[in-house]
């Protein structure tokens, strides 16, 4: 029994830990499309421009799980 209890908790902070390296990841990656969006914004040429607006296409969704990732975080503070 306590073979069991202690195999399912090492599983779960495991699961936990790569839980929090997939949204440290996802927020990085936020940043970097938003940096490079607006240094693309800020240039003339529209390749810059194509480019600029073509990152929103990775901008929305991370965005939602930024999001997502601020809501739980938030709900955990809070229970």
């Amino acid at each position: 029994m306590i073979s069991t209890v202690t195999t399912s908790t090492i599983i779960t902070i495991a699961a936990m830990d790569l839980v929090v390296a997939i949204g440290v990841a996802a927020t990085i990656t936020l940043i970097a499309f938003l940096t490079v969006k607006e240094l693309a914004s800020a240039s003339l040429s529209p390749s810059s421009q194509f480019t600029a607006r073509f990152l929103n296409v990775g901008i929305i969704p991370l965005i939602m799980a930024f999001a997502v990732i601020v809501g739980v975080r938030i709900a955990e503070i809070l229970a």
